[in-house]
């Protein structure tokens, strides 16, 4: 017991570094795939309701009648569902800028997963690589409060008492909350890149 427990205890450096290869996978990845409509198309939910990014899209704040004449959010309307696409819905994004925020932000995440990784051997680009998670956590976890689809809806049920709203998460609230992780990793390896820093060069 005691060789694993020296074990952890000598591998905190190791464990720090394997963070940052951990979010450098996460940020290239998902970065990547907002290269890709039908991930650009899952994300306006969290854009057109955050009152940080709604700027970037042309048609915030529209309301329109569904099927059932309810008013609701426009892009309620036009969504893509994974794996199938409707070009009435692709014309849609094209004309909110769907498409083109997306490439931008995927862009800046893959740079910021770079800088991340890079922080292994260059403490002063980790440092920003953490701090610029850590703030980009920081918004993602916003949606919490902003994102209406982040929650279970009302759609009935047989039951007196049904499970929606606050605080049951659905499937795209549970995506978010895990963020909290990334916000807490990026603290870590700004904090070791600051102490690295301090050696080096102070």
């Amino acid at each position: 017991m005691k060789s694993i427990i020296n074990f952890f205890a000598s591998g905190q450096g190791f464990f720090i570094d394997f963070i940052r290869v951990a979010i450098f996978v996460v940020m290239v990845w998902i970065g990547g795939l907002k290269a890709f409509n039908y991930e650009a198309d899952g994300i306006v939910p969290f854009v057109i309701n955050s009152p940080f990014m709604k700027f970037f899209y042309h048609n915030t704040g529209n309301t329109t009648k569904n099927d059932k004449g309810e008013t609701v959010a426009e892009y309620n309307l036009y969504k893509n569902l994974e794996g199938k696409t409707v070009q009435k819905n692709i014309d849609w994004h094209k004309s909110n800028g769907t498409y083109t925020f997306s490439y931008g932000l995927g862009s800046v995440i893959v740079i910021i997963g770079l800088s991340v990784l890079l922080g292994i051997w260059f403490p002063r680009i980790g440092f920003w690589g953490g701090i610029l998670t850590a703030g980009m956590s920081i918004i993602t976890l916003t949606f919490l409060i902003t994102t209406p689809e982040v929650y279970v809806s009302n759609l009935g049920g047989d039951f007196q008492t049904p499970q929606y709203g606050f605080p049951y998460l659905s499937g795209a609230g549970r995506l978010v909350i895990k963020d909290i992780i990334m916000l807490a990793g990026g603290l870590i390896i700004a904090s070791d890149s600051a102490k690295k820093i301090i050696k080096l060069f102070y």
